[in-house]
């Protein structure tokens, strides 16, 4: 592949992956002009982001099969239709029952963006690269926090809220044009892949019953719900806890994403000379080691405002070290079920992401103590089942070669 068009392609798939951090981030500064709009509190306005979460989860699992049926282009192409027609509805839902609902049908389209860019990085590079292009992706990705945000408020401070959800619809045509013209070489259609519910389902229990897919999907969906964790709990943390205004927690907020940014480019180069499975037991273990310091430093009541940027940066730019090479790994045994495999995926990790969202906002947390415990909760869960599990992995492995000697042994007698 010619470097320009791999660099296009990338960008491209970077976009897609990028459809549903934006579809999250950009309209948040509009909470209050929404709860003002529609007569009702800013908290059931939150509602709008639960069934946003909860159409990501679901549609997952519908388009992976159709990826996998009709080829990677016919569904995403209908779930980026289907993201504009819910978009504009949301600009002029007429009540915020309406507007739940299209967000709903909006994650429903979005989804079909994010799992057929994951399964084309598997149709597109060769898989010793998917790593690598995973890290890419993740610096498209973590651009979205920093620029969707501040898109948000500028647009609804000078059009009104309802302005966001035609840019987005806007935003998604010109990238369904950019995928039409410049997008080429994924799987096809598979006229022998089945949608009838039980084969669809015998599918997915294939491809949870491979233990490398199952092993790296789960770490891959801790390391995501370690990055919930920080987004859920930072506005209590640095607003209410240390005093930062918005428009500083936003800055904050920005220079924390810039973590992962430079984690995907460390990514890139650690690759030529590590396995990825290396790399992320290393994350973990920083993971842990830095959650561990900022545990004990809260507890003492000697987390200062410095401390926990730095600790939070480099716990940050950890998870972007284990989100793009657990991913690859994931991915990595499957050729013909890629579709059904990147939407479970996304399925785990938008699950667990969700859990964990919904648990820190019912603990309310708003100190640095509680953040830095879940944290570290979660990294050490982490680094012990990829212990675990490599471990179980090996075992597997050696007794495998075991009984091929002994069947060759036999041979040779």
């Amino acid at each position: 592949m010619k470097a320009p068009s791999s660099t296009l392609t990338i960008v491209l798939l970077g976009l897609l992956t990028a459809i549903v951090p934006f579809s999250i981030d950009m309209y948040l500064p509009g909470f209050t002009d929404i709860a003002r709009t529609y007569e009702t509190s800013v908290a059931r306005v939150s509602l709008t982001l639960s069934s946003f979460f909860i159409g990501i989860g679901i549609g997952q699992l519908v388009y992976g099969p159709l990826l996998d049926r009709f080829g990677r282009l016919r569904p995403l192409y209908i779930g980026l239709l289907v993201y504009c027609a819910a978009s504009v509805g949301c600009a002029v839902a007429p009540s915020l029952d309406t507007l739940i609902a299209l967000r709903f049908l909006q994650a429903a389209g979005a989804c079909s963006a994010s799992i057929a860019a994951t399964a084309m990085v598997r149709d597109l590079f060769p898989p010793q690269d998917n790593a690598k292009i995973f890290s890419y992706l993740i610096l498209v990705l973590s651009v979205s926090p920093m620029l969707a945000p501040t898109i948000g408020s500028v647009l609804s401070a000078a059009l009104g809220w309802r302005s966001i959800f035609i840019v987005l619809a806007g935003l998604i045509v010109l990238i369904a044009l950019g995928v039409r013209l410049f997008l080429r070489g994924s799987k096809g259609p598979d006229v022998h892949y089945s949608l009838r519910p039980a084969s669809i389902l015998r599918t997915y229990r294939s491809v949870l019953r491979e233990p490398v897919f199952l092993l790296y999907a789960v770490l891959s969906a801790i390391g995501l719900a370690g990055l919930f964790t920080y987004i859920a709990s930072s506005p209590g943390v640095f607003m209410e806890h240390f005093g930062l205004s918005q428009q500083q927690y936003g800055i904050l907020f920005a220079f924390l994403a810039s973590g992962l940014i430079i984690a995907a480019q460390v990514n890139t180069v650690l690759l030529r000379r590590f396995r990825s499975a290396v790399i992320i037991r290393w994350a973990f273990g920083a993971q842990v080691l830095l959650a561990a310091i900022y545990v004990l430093l809260a507890a003492g009541q000697r987390d200062g405002l410095e401390v926990s940027i730095g600790l939070l940066f480099f716990y940050l730019a950890a998870a972007g070290l284990i989100m793009p090479n657990a991913t690859a790994l994931a991915m990595r045994p499957f050729s013909t079920h890629a579709g059904s495999a990147s939407a479970l995926l996304g399925f785990v990790q938008m699950g667990l992401g969700s859990v964990v969202t919904v648990v820190i906002g019912l603990l309310a947390i708003r100190s640095a103590l509680p953040m830095a415990a879940c944290m570290l909760g979660g990294s050490v869960i982490g680094l012990l089942l990829l212990l675990l599990g490599t471990r179980a992995q090996r075992q597997k492995k050696s007794a495998s070669l075991t009984v091929q000697e002994a069947l060759v042994a036999e041979d040779q007698m």
